[in-house]
Order: C-alpha cells, then sequence, then structure tokens
C-alpha cells in the first residue's frame, strides 16, 4: 500500500491497541522497566506508563511512594527522588492491577548506540572464550533494543534486562560491556548499560526528523530519501515483481549449476522505502524514542563508517552535533555526557577518500560541550571493518568518563591539534593532551604529510621537539599545510606519554 495510507493504518492500529488496553483498566509499563532494571543513582527517575484514564496509580521504591492519576489519553507519568547505589530493591506500580519489579539495582546507567561495531558481541571479539569465562558480573545488566524501524516515534519497544554471567554475555555489545566492565570494576557500583544498535545504518536515522528538518544544511540529504517515495510502493506489484526475478534466477541457477558456473546470489524482494531501517529518523523513532525518559548518565556512540559510503560525508560534523543536541533535548538534559568512538584504520576499497573526512568531523564535533572521543587508529584491521579488538575501545571510552564525568585525573586523549606556525621551510605544530610528552612509537615519526600554495602533497620529514612536533621537506621551499594519518589506512605512530594516539588532522581547508 503507499506508504501515507500505511502511515494512517499504522496509526489506527495503535489507537485501537491503545483503547483496548484502556478498556481491560490494567496498568502498564514500558518494557525497560522490567526485572534486574538498573536505575541512575542521585538523579531524579522518571516512571512512565498506561493506564485506564483517570485511573489512580501508586509508584513505590525503598521508602518512597509517588501517586499520579492517568490523563484522557492513559498515559501517566511521575517522578520518584534520587536514589543512592544500594542492594537490591522492589518497584512496585499499583492501580486496578499491580506489577511488581524485582532485583532492581540503583548504580551507572549508560546509553550504546551506533552500527555494526557497536552490535558487534562479545561472541566476536579477541579472547572470547576468556572474556565470557571470566564475565561473572551479577551487577552489570545490558538491555538490548529490539532492532525495529518506524514511521511516527514510537512508545514502547521489545527488551529485556539480561545479568551478566558467562554464560549471557556473549550476546552482549562488546564495546558497550567493555566499558561498563570498566566503569563497574572502578566505580564499585552497578552498571546498567541500554543498547540500541543496527549494523549498516546512517547517523540520520538515528535522529530525529523535526530535528533534521530544521537543519537546512541537510535539506540535501533528507531529499535524497524522500526521492524513493516518488514510485509508489504496492505490495501486489513488489510480491509479483519478486516472483518473476526468482523464477528466473532459479531458471538460469539450474543452467549456471549443470554448467559448472558461479551461481549469483537470489533476488530480494523490493521492500517499502518508507520502512527502510535507514530512512532518516526511522531508528530514532522505532529505538531510542521508546526509552525517552529513561534516566541515565550518558551515551556513547560507534557509528560513522556508513557514512563514508554516501556522497554527503563532510555534513557528519553537523549531523553528529545536531544527534547529541536532539537527544539531551528530547530528555530533557541539556548537557548529559556524550563520548564517541573515532573510525579506526581500514583500507577502504571503495570511499576511501571520505574515511579521513569522517574522522575530521569527529575531531571538530568535540567543540560541542561535555563530549569526548576514543581514538582508535592503532587497533583497527586493515581487513575487517570489524576489528576485534573492543576491549580496548571500550577502555579508552571508560578513560574519558573517569576524567570527565567522574572527577578523577587520569589522561583520557591522545594527541589533539592545537595549532601551528611555519617558520621558514617547517611548520610547527602545537597539541594538547601530551601526556608525559609526545612519543614516536616503533622508530621515527610517520604518517605527516606537507605542501605548499600548489596543493601538492609530499611525505614530511617529522619531528618532536618537547609538546610539539617540527614538519618539513626539502621538496618545499615555502610550506602552507600539513596533514597528519590522512588517509583510510595512513602508517602513522604519533602517541602520548600515557600510550593514546594522536587524532588524524590537517591544518588546511582545502577540498
Amino acid at each position: 500500500m503507499p506508504h501515507r495510507t500505511l502511515q494512517r493504518w499504522l496509526l489506527s492500529v495503535g489507537a485501537i491497541l491503545l483503547l483496548g488496553s484502556s478498556a481491560r483498566a490494567d496498568v502498564a509499563l514500558p518494557s525497560i522497566f522490567s526485572d534486574h532494571m538498573v536505575l541512575q543513582q542521585n538523579a531524579p527517575l522518571p516512571v512512565w506508563g498506561w493506564a485506564a484514564p483517570g485511573e489512580h496509580i501508586t509508584v513505590s521504591i525503598g521508602q518512597q511512594t509517588r501517586s499520579v492519576t492517568a490523563d484522557t489519553s492513559g498515559r501517566w507519568n511521575l517522578t520518584l527522588d534520587k536514589l543512592s547505589a544500594s542492594s537490591p530493591l522492589t518497584l512496585t506500580v499499583a492501580g486496578r492491577n499491580t506489577i511488581v519489579i524485582k532485583d532492581v539495582l540503583v548504580g551507572e546507567v549508560w546509553l550504546g548506540s551506533g552500527q555494526s561495531n557497536m552490535q558487534l558481541s562479545v561472541n566476536d571479539v579477541t579472547n572470547a572464550w576468556q572474556e565470557k569465562t571470566a564475565a561473572n558480573f551479577p551487577q552489570i545488566r545490558m538491555f538490548t533494543v529490539a532492532r525495529r524501524p518506524a514511521i511516527t516515534p514510537q512508545t514502547n519497544c521489545e527488551g529485556e534486562w539480561v545479568v551478566c554471567t558467562p554464560e549471557s554475555v556473549g550476546n552482549f555489545s562488546a564495546t558497550a560491556y567493555f566499558f561498563g566492565r570498566e566503569l563497574h570494576r572502578k566505580l564499585g557500583v552497578p552498571v546498567g548499560l541500554i543498547h540500541a544498535s543496527w549494523g549498516a545504518t546512517p547517523i540520520e536515522t538515528w535522529t530525529s526528523m523535526p530535528a533534521q528538518e530544521a537543519q537546512p544544511a541537510l535539506a540535501p540529504v533528507l531529499k535524497q530519501w524522500q526521492a524513493t517515495l516518488r514510485i509508489p510502493y504496492v505490495e501486489a506489484e513488489a510480491q509479483a515483481q519478486f516472483d518473476r526475478a526468482l523464477a528466473t534466477w532459479t531458471t538460469n541457477a539450474e543452467a549456471l549449476k549443470a554448467e559448472g558456473k558461479t551461481v549469483p546470489p537470489k533476488p530480494q524482494k523490493r521492500g517499502d522505502p518508507r520502512l527502510d531501517k535507514n530512512y532518516p529518523a526511522n531508528l530514532f523513532n522505532g529505538m531510542i524514542n521508546p526509552i525517552i525518559p529513561y534516566a541515565i548518565r550518558g551515551a556513547i556512540w560507534y557509528q560513522g563508517e556508513n557514512n563514508t559510503a554516501n556522497n554527503w560525508a563532510g555534513l557528519y560534523s553537523i549531523q553528529l552535533p545536531l544527534l547529541i543536541r536532539d537527544w539531551r533535548q528530547r530528555w530533557q538534559e541539556g548537557n548529559f555526557p556524550f563520548a564517541w568512538v573515532q573510525l579506526p584504520n581500514f583500507d577502504a576499497k571503495n570511499n576511501a577518500a571520505n574515511w579521513p573526512v569522517i574522522r575530521e568531523c569527529m575531531l571538530q564535533s568535540l567543540a560541542v560541550t561535555n563530549t569526548g572521543m576514543a581514538i582508535t587508529m592503532d587497533v583497527g584491521d586493515p581487513v575487517n571493518i570489524h576489528p576485534k579488538n573492543k576491549q580496548t575501545v571500550g577502555h579508552r571510552l571508560a578513560l574519558w568518563a573517569f576524567a570527565k564525568v567522574y572527577g578523577q585525573d587520569v589522561p583520557w586523549a591522545g594527541p589533539l591539534p592545537a595549532g601551528n606556525e611555519i617558520k621558514g621551510n617547517e611548520i610547527i605544530l602545537n597539541f594538547t593532551h601530551t601526556d608525559g610528552g609526545l612519543v614516536a612509537q616503533d622508530g621515527e615519526l610517520k604518517g605527516f604529510a606537507i605542501a605548499g600554495a600548489d596543493h601538492h602533497w609530499t611525505p614530511a620529514t617529522a619531528r618532536i621537539q618537547g609538546n610539539q612536533v617540527i614538519v618539513s621537506s626539502p621538496e618545499i621551499k615555502s610550506p602552507k599545510a600539513v596533514r597528519y594519518a590522512w588517509g583510510a589506512n595512513p602508517a602513522c605512530n604519533l602517541f602520548n606519554g600515557a600510550g593514546l594516539p594522536a587524532s588524524p588532522f590537517r591544518t588546511d581547508n582545502w577540498k
């Protein structure tokens, strides 16, 4: 059916379900309120759900009891006072029926989101067997949001809180787990991890539509997707087209097999583009909105690979800050901590030029207040877009959290560019986060290139001098700009004394 008709049908079904729920008068909660949940310590705690219009609801936990009346649509919400980390509690929600949620812990709650590298599980990491065997952490719990796109913002999702054990941890998001494990070990409190990710998705599907529509620079992105709707989607036509293609493929496949030739992949049925997981806002609607406003400490983000594969890579410097602002506004938390993983080294065969562009956009996004970035140029896999060393990724995200969220005195970032000066035939580069001094790991510095006014780049000689790097080339008498690690899989080795790698960067803004 056409997407407008489909949307009206979905809305009508939702209304019917809501009326059915109200008619039964059962108090109901979103799935994120369930056994083994973790509540954010030392923060107001929103609780919400559904009941019959006008029904009186009482919520109790520990020594607190709060009451509220459901509105005319059957929706209710209230806020519990702050709780401190404690032994397991019971949350009780009572109206005409009673819901009892057991084994509730109070500690630190973080949201982990993004695409396939956030989705990659502990089952698939380096030393997976050893990691799983040692994963006896009953105070670490993970709630994985079911992967489901939606045309309109949803109020609930499928999922459950899972206690971390050697038997369960294999299906946990590895990046989120290793991050949470470090927090648990060092802070000594329970850790709840909300995992919402989906492989091969762009950032625009994770950001709300109103936020994107209000940003003029993103008009080309939205128009490109809207163009997919010009041909109305008709289920019967799509099915008939698929049946014909499959019949042709089957006939050809049999002939190819008889000749000993390679059989091409089976045809795929065309789906409604408006329901595509990549359509702007669809995963925000289906996977992020349902957990708002559950109290969280902050968010970690591992995404960007998909955005190297389109024509708008440079817009990521707008899209990432926009997503952060959008989420913060919707959580009504104007400044909650947010950190991301800068794309690692990878020998991209297609769109290789866009990998350093996305990394630069991520570096520029550090201008957003209360944000951080884990630099991973040394732990990628040149031949695998899904590097298996997620332990280091989680560790570096945790370093940022310890330093910037929990007030501990630890280095959290590798060297970041902090201006430059041209002197004769040399360019002098300044850096922040040089903890312990700049270091060329494994030999002489590499990864630097230099150019003059003609924009012709040549490999450069680079040397460390205190907290600066001096770059030059005998071929460039009047240098204008320097680039470091500017490539999809560059050879680069600038670190600080804390063992953290420098971010790729450039001093020019040339196209």
